[in-house]
């Protein structure tokens, strides 16, 4: 797994940063933490998709789900950096330089809820597949219309499938099962946590909220 060292360079970056507000600073300090830690693990995927997860949550700090709230905060969330993003990083990211794994996960049953919520409840209809086509189409459309924001709500969607399998112990550590998604989502979380980091990190002025979990003194 390749490990770019941004970690290090985002710390610095925030040490310097005079602009921040505290629970700015500390969103941002806990967000790179996690993300010096995956960077860390150099050939065990589960771990390193976990703490990127963990990354990422940091610097949303909201917590993240399946409700239609939690779809539209994230969404929100989503479109406030690419809107940021005036240099297309993001973009680039997901249209271009991982367009293949993108597709890849898009294509993947087995990272789609209803799939599993079919399964669970012995539903028998094609229900699932016809969401799973729907799913297929809007992120496939959205891919060539170069779409961002849509993309990486699609993405998320299924990546936090991932997760839930990961860390409410649906899948075995370094299976043999089901690798190739569990190490193109930690790619791909390696590629984009970072961006998310210093998006925010640029913009002081943004407001992404309050953090949830604030430190308080002893």
């Amino acid at each position: 797994m390749a490990r770019d060292g941004h970690a290090q360079r985002l710390k610095d970056k925030l040490r310097g940063a005079a602009d921040h507000a505290e629970p700015s600073r500390i969103r941002l300090h806990r967000a790179i933490s996690w993300l010096a830690r995956a960077e860390a693990e150099t050939d065990d995927h589960d771990a390193c998709f976990v703490f990127l997860w963990i990354a990422f949550n940091a610097a949303y700090a909201q917590e993240l789900g399946g409700s239609a709230s939690a779809r539209e905060q994230l969404k929100a969330f989503f479109a406030r950096l690419l809107a940021l993003d005036r240099a297309g990083r993001l973009a680039a990211l997901l249209l271009s330089q991982f367009s293949g794994p993108i597709r890849t996960l898009i294509e993947n049953r087995y990272v789609f809820e209803p799939f599993w919520r079919a399964l669970r409840e012995h539903d028998a209809s094609e229900r699932w597949q016809e969401q799973f086509s729907a799913s297929r189409r809007v992120a496939t459309r959205a891919m060539v219309g170069g779409q961002a924001g849509t993309v990486l709500e699609v993405v998320f969607d299924r990546l936090y499938v991932l997760r839930n399998q990961l860390v409410h112990g649906g899948a075995t550590w370094s299976s043999q099962v089901n690798r190739a998604q569990v190490r193109d989502g930690a790619n791909l979380l390696m590629a984009i946590v970072p961006v998310v980091i210093e998006l925010m990190l640029d913009h002081p002025a943004a407001d992404f909220g309050d953090i949830l979990y604030p430190v308080l003194p002893d």
